[in-house]
């Protein structure tokens, strides 16, 4: 059956201005007075956001109305503050205990679509542990008209994404080689596991292997293994990682760190598909399927000699690139609000979600340590967080809080300018080819990138990036 998601915005004043914005996000949008009747029309099988408007005030028969409705386990609420009315403590204590998110009046629409749009995300997070038959509920979720994407442990809304998921299902149906690039912290190894899922290897081992922690004159033994009494202290055969995954996949995490004198038994034992442990003399026949993972530039690195350019061949029959953070939009505050649902039991404090200076923050930083970083962030300020809401400052994100009122021109050029840049990293900086995914001519491209400030070049230099 199929869910409807209501907004329900609740006022004691006019009909708001901004009614209008959120009617076109393909919501069910109403205004009403809190009564102790609301409770009855919202059926169990919807989901209701309810935009709270406190700024123009409620009486105490409204506000009895707000705390039974809220109650609902498929109501969610977004509070809207006139200035010192947290000082009210009712006001407090609903906007604090009951309100996913809380925003200042004056905001803008745009933050106003992210909290709903949040609202909805924790709200199908509770259903689907309430709901026993929820199974697709686990898969996808809404967020702002757009669906959010599940694949293995990753999530995603944004294009880039959605489009590295379909190459997952794309290469997990073969058993070639696979060679994943992308910065550190952008979760290639939750991508090789995700191919290693959807594969017919599923049943059998996934083996990673970190190349560039292991000191040379040991990798040879943690990846082949060996006969006892091979060297001193071999007082019994081991066996190595690449046996370990027979049958299976072997990802080959940082491969772009692998000493220059291990590569030549790598680039062997992928082309004869068999090893020799150390001190044994028969090869032995291994069937895994190699999926390797780097940060670093492999073009600078074979033209530098510090790759193997053979090897790197051998290794990239099938590439695929993890997107950076700073490109993924809405999918910032998705993560977020995701690590903040996993983690929130390391506090004993009681955390319910991220001030509005924080979300600003969110999307302001440039992430250099992508999603690990996010993620280690939101960690600390749940432990460290005084607050029901974490702030910019718990984040430690303070100097990134730029707050200010977004007129609808700019979220329409904000929107432009990230559609064109995940045109441009599909597509490696080709400017015909992203022309044409955004069926726009190859000139009209041209002038946007001039007047949105996107430097072309970068994208460019994206397709041989480590």
């Amino acid at each position: 059956m199929k869910t409807t998601r209501h907004v329900l915005v609740l006022t004691a004043g006019p009909q708001p201005e901004w009614m209008p914005d959120l009617e076109s996000q393909f919501w069910s949008v109403t205004s009403s007075l809190p009564t102790h009747e609301l409770r009855r029309t919202l059926r169990a099988s919807d989901l209701a956001c309810v935009v709270i408007d406190f700024s123009h005030g409620f009486d105490v028969s409204a506000r009895m109305a707000l705390e039974r409705l809220l109650a609902l386990p498929h109501v969610g609420a977004v509070g809207l503050l006139g200035p010192d009315q947290l000082a009210d403590p009712v006001v407090r204590t609903l906007a604090v205990d009951h309100c996913f998110d809380v925003l200042s009046v004056p905001f803008s629409p745009v933050q106003l679509t992210l909290s709903i749009a949040s609202a909805f995300d924790m709200l199908k997070s509770r259903m689907r542990e309430l709901d026993p038959d929820g199974n697709e509920l686990q898969r996808t979720g809404l967020k702002g008209g757009h669906q959010v994407h599940v694949e293995g442990s990753m999530v995603g809304s944004c294009e880039a994404m959605i489009s590295l998921f379909r190459s997952i299902r794309k290469v997990a149906r073969t058993d070639a080689p696979v060679f994943i690039s992308g910065e550190s912290g952008t979760g290639k190894e939750l991508t090789a596991q995700a191919i290693h899922e959807r594969s017919e290897r599923r049943g059998r081992p996934f083996v990673a292997i970190n190349c560039g922690a292991i000191p040379p004159h040991l990798l040879q033994s943690e990846l082949f293994g060996y006969e006892r009494g091979a060297f001193t202290g071999a007082n019994q055969r081991k066996i190595g990682r690449v046996e370990q995954a027979m049958g299976g996949t072997l990802f080959l995490d940082e491969i772009g760190d692998l000493p220059f004198e291990s590569q030549a038994s790598l680039l062997r034992f992928l082309q004869e598909k068999t090893i020799e442990r150390i001190g044994g003399h028969q090869p032995i026949d291994v069937d895994v399927r190699i999926v390797a993972a780097t940060h670093v530039d492999m073009p600078e690195a074979i033209a530098s000699g510090r790759f193997r350019e053979d090897l790197f061949h051998r290794l990239c029959v099938l590439h695929l690139d993890e997107p950076p953070l700073r490109v993924r939009g809405m999918d910032i505050e998705l993560l977020a609000r995701r690590a903040l649902d996993r983690h929130r039991s390391d506090s004993q404090r009681r955390v319910r979600g991220f001030a509005p200076d924080a979300i600003t923050a969110l999307y302001c930083y440039g992430w250099p340590g992508n999603v690990r970083e996010l993620i280690n962030r939101v960690r600390r300020a749940i432990v460290m967080s005084e607050h029901p809401f974490i702030t910019a400052d718990d984040l430690d994100l303070g100097e990134y809080t730029q707050s200010r009122t977004v007129s609808l021109a700019e979220a329409r050029e904000d929107a432009d300018r990230e559609i064109i840049e995940r045109a441009l990293l599909r597509n490696h900086g080709s400017l015909s080819k992203a022309a044409g995914d955004l069926r726009i001519s190859r000139v009209t491209l041209s002038r946007l990138l001039r007047t949105r400030g996107i430097d072309v070049m970068a994208f460019r230099s994206s397709r041989n990036s480590g």
